[in-house]
């Protein structure tokens, strides 16, 4: 007997939840270019992040208070998950991507940590001991080479070990970042997405400025203007933009799209932020899209096309399980999160 399954609701939730991720890495990508702004006119990495996570910090505990107020108390009761969240994907990514940046080219940084579905594949086919389907691992493969093309990583890319290092730190806090978001549920039963971005986003801001404070990484602000989009304003532009598009709004967004998403696709969507970033740098900084670019922006779409078609793949078997077992065969394992 095969299982009848309402396809319905669970596309209006991918539709739903694809919109949500793509906003997110459309957030995200605004991350580069004005943390470049503010770096330019004299800040230190650290500084940057420690007054993006603040500023992103504050702008979600606003927001969680108005929509959900109980939510300190939620955070609480799900500490571990809270200071895990704000430890690993939010501070230790930003932290490990800067540094990546301080030793490597920015093309190489990226792309290392944008190896992170690649990991989320291999997690998942380790812990659930179940092969992706040949479309999905295709998709993989290709988004990761249209990546490639749209850093232009063949065009002479400096390799440094330690920075090699730091780089495939920052893919691992982002893998996290997608295996963890996947704890939140679509139907507000489990722990809540704004708790867990209000929360994580407090520890992670907590944690950086302990590390600035403490002397361990060199912490420095000006009052300088700076410069975006080919215009000359106050540092406080970029500060509050990057306190709320690619942090508050980035991380909101990001955890209700997996919510809704699988984690491996979810990690492939989240690719497209390096489309956006480009684009972000080519209209705040006036940094110009190249056509190999613009073919590794194809390539990386059509990957994400291929990977879906292989969740829906694998969706379509595990629906068309035999409710018991035929011929003496055992029962399939129920995978969660595959």
């Amino acid at each position: 007997m095969t299982a009848t399954v309402d396809t319905r609701p669970a596309a209006d939730q991918f539709r739903l939840g694809l919109l949500f991720a793509l906003g997110s890495a459309f957030a995200f990508g605004m991350s580069g270019p004005l943390a470049k702004a503010l770096m330019e006119a004299g800040w230190t990495p650290i500084s940057a992040v420690t007054a993006r996570l603040a500023g992103g910090a504050l702008a979600m505990a606003v927001y969680a208070t108005m929509r959900k107020p109980d939510w300190v108390h939620e955070a609480l009761q799900h500490w571990k998950t809270v200071i895990a969240y704000g430890v690993a994907p939010i501070a230790g990514a930003q932290l490990c991507y800067y540094y990546a940046v301080s030793h490597l080219s920015v093309a190489v940084a990226l792309l290392l940590e944008y190896t992170s579905p690649l990991l989320v594949v291999g997690w998942l086919w380790a812990t659930t001991r179940r092969r992706p389907s040949r479309l999905t691992l295709g998709g993989v493969a290709l988004a990761i080479a249209g990546i490639m093309l749209v850093l232009n990583v063949f065009d002479g890319a400096h390799i440094n070990l330690v920075g090699v290092g730091w780089g495939l730190g920052a893919a691992v806090c982002a893998a996290c970042y997608f295996m963890m978001s996947d704890e939140v549920t679509a139907d507000g039963t489990g722990l809540n997405s704004v708790t867990l971005a209000a929360g994580g986003l407090v520890v992670g801001a907590v944690g950086v400025g302990v590390l600035g404070i403490s002397g361990l990484a060199p912490m420095t602000f000006t009052a300088r203007d700076t410069v975006v989009a080919g215009y000359t304003t106050s540092w406080v532009v970029p500060v509050v933009a990057l306190a709320l598009i690619p942090t508050a709004i980035a991380y909101l967004l990001g955890i209700m799209g997996i919510a809704r998403l699988r984690p491996r696709f979810a990690s492939l969507v989240g690719l497209a932020e390096v489309m956006f970033a480009v684009l972000a740098a080519w209209v705040l900084l006036g940094e110009a899209l190249t056509p190999v670019q613009a073919v590794g922006g194809v390539v990386v779409l059509a990957g994400l096309v291929l990977a879906r078609q292989g969740d829906r793949t694998e969706k379509v078997a595990e629906a068309s399980w035999p409710e018991t077992p035929v011929d003496g065969a055992a029962e399939p394992e129920t995978v969660r999160g595959s």
